[in-house]
């Protein structure tokens, strides 16, 4: 398990919150990331708010920097132990994120 921030309906900063879900696992062509740092975008609060379409319950962020925890099937580079900065649809305002490794 992993703490991640949540919104579960649609509205201001106060629907936020943290709550505790499954840690992801890569998959064929993926890395797992412990984040060390998310993306703060303005972009976030349009998904937060409802502007922009999002599935509930959402997690915002589609960037990270941390360390690589787990590689899938295929990934040979980068490796376990190394920093990355990545791009990710998995959404980075959690412990943990999974990523393509080629958006790493």
């Amino acid at each position: 398990m992993m703490r991640a921030v949540q919104f579960e309906r649609h509205g201001g900063p106060e629907v936020l919150q943290v709550v505790e879900v499954p840690r992801p696992t890569p998959g064929p062509g993926e890395i797992a990331v412990r984040n060390r740092f998310a993306g703060v975008n303005f972009i976030d609060t349009y998904y937060r708010s409802g502007l922009y379409e999002a599935p509930l319950p959402g997690t915002l962020g589609e960037e990270g920097v941390g360390e690589v925890v787990a590689v899938g099937e295929g990934v040979a580079e980068p490796r376990v132990g190394d920093t990355v900065a990545y791009l990710s649809k998995q959404r980075t305002y959690a412990q943990y994120a999974t990523t393509l490794a080629a958006r790493a």
